[in-house]
């Protein structure tokens, strides 16, 4: 289960970040969302992961396989369009929360940057609101909204015909 808030962002924060984490990701259909993803930990191993997302907004069924570097390449290779590719960087928030924000497809006219937080319940996404060096960062909220996912930004933008 996934259970997470998302805003669409300008740039970084002015935090220190506790990890830098480089994707690549592809989908093979958007609803629901399956898709294939590389995680290499700055100066870290690599995680190879195909994963599979129901539909929903702050609450969605998620699940998450593993898969080796040559099923990945297979994989990688029944494509239809290229991989985005994701910086993220993860900083530490009050209650043992992250922040993570996500560069995408930074030397593409179409990129951008979200933030996103995961909680472990429902109620507690519900009323978290940011701390104060964040509430301006944080103000364009696109959670549950038509559009906003990763899978719909693949679609719009590789010519998925999903």
């Amino acid at each position: 289960m996934e259970i997470e808030r998302r805003w669409l962002v300008n740039g970084w924060p002015e935090l220190e970040s506790s990890a830098t984490i480089f994707m690549d990701q592809g989908y093979f259909a958007t609803r629901p969302a399956v898709r294939v993803r590389r995680e290499a930990l700055k100066d870290g191993p690599c995680q190879y992961i195909v994963c599979f997302k129901g539909k929903g907004g702050l609450v969605r069924e998620e699940i998450e396989l593993p898969v080796t570097a040559e099923q990945y390449q297979s994989l990688t290779g029944m494509l239809t369009g290229p991989m985005i590719q994701k910086e993220q960087r993860r900083y530490p928030l009050p209650g043992g929360l992250t922040l993570e924000v996500n560069q995408v497809d930074k030397d593409l006219d179409t990129g951008f940057f979200y933030a996103e937080v995961e909680f472990p319940d429902a109620e507690a996404a519900r009323a978290w609101n940011p701390p104060a060096e964040l509430a301006s960062y944080l103000s364009r909220e696109t959670t549950g909204q038509p559009g906003e996912s990763m899978a719909a930004y693949w679609a719009r933008t590789r010519h998925s015909s999903e």
